[in-house]
């Protein structure tokens, strides 16, 4: 998927996640003041099964090589935030109505760029390196949420995830390439943190949620190029902003 498509449906799903949160807090205020608490045997059940849509900013946690000397007119490397997306199904396993355990396996399209910066015949010269990755996620997650008021409750989370990247170009021969690409390792490894709201509608639970990944494995593979030399090392990071529908 180009980096335009990304774009795209980010702009389509954070329209969607402002129209969806006003519409659902709205309906889950108007029930309050009515009274009414919607799904009130929803936490005597242990298991509860939904599913994720979610859009995303990624970019790089980037560590120059300590002593390389900035050669090749090469003056500086920037991060380049890009917008992608996620699906995913939620299992949820309730030891208690305040202690769950979530996992969320699905699918994330995340797009990274670095912008290089060469000084050319005394001017700035730019190249943008792109990466885009297809995300199979496997994660497991710890849910610490209050007591419900009403129809609402906030939670936390903590927990962790393996990822392996469908589309990773870790086998591409650099001698046969039009032009040197960055290559990645396709497994890859985060600590996930966040912080989310559970609304209690009359026939689903909507949550609201968002959500930083940060990796904490290099997946650079070093291989001397014009790209990849200058830096010790690559890890992912991202934010996650999630609509989860569970019944």
């Amino acid at each position: 998927m180009s980096s335009s498509a990304y774009s795209k449906t980010a702009v389509t799903f954070r329209s969607l996640v402002i129209i969806v949160t006003a519409w659902v807090t709205t309906f889950g205020s108007v029930s309050a003041q009515q009274g009414r608490k919607n799904l009130a045997a929803f936490d005597s059940k242990k298991y509860h099964f939904g599913f994720a849509l979610s859009g995303n900013q990624s970019d790089f946690n980037l560590t120059l090589t300590p002593d390389f000397s900035f050669s090749d007119s090469l003056l500086a490397i920037v991060n380049q935030p890009q917008a992608g997306f996620n699906l995913g199904l939620v299992a949820s396993w309730d030891a208690t109505k305040n202690f769950h355990i979530r996992f969320i396996p699905g699918l994330s399209f995340q797009d990274r760029a670095l912008e290089y910066r060469f000084e050319k015949e005394g001017e700035s010269d730019l190249k943008m390196l792109r990466t885009e990755s297809v995300y199979l996620n496997f994660p497991l997650l710890l849910k610490l949420r209050t007591d419900r008021v009403g129809n609402f409750a906030a939670y936390a989370l903590i927990g962790g995830k393996f990822s392996k990247d469908m589309q990773s170009q870790e086998e591409t021969n650099q001698q046969l390439a039009s032009d040197f690409i960055l290559r990645l390792e396709s497994g890859n490894s985060s600590i996930d943190l966040g912080a989310g709201v559970d609304i209690f509608l009359p026939f689903f639970k909507f949550s609201i949620e968002g959500k930083f990944e940060l990796g904490n494995r290099n997946i650079l593979i070093q291989d001397e190029s014009r790209y990849s030399a200058p830096m010790q090392s690559l890890k992912t990071r991202s934010f996650v902003l999630s609509l989860c529908f569970e019944g």
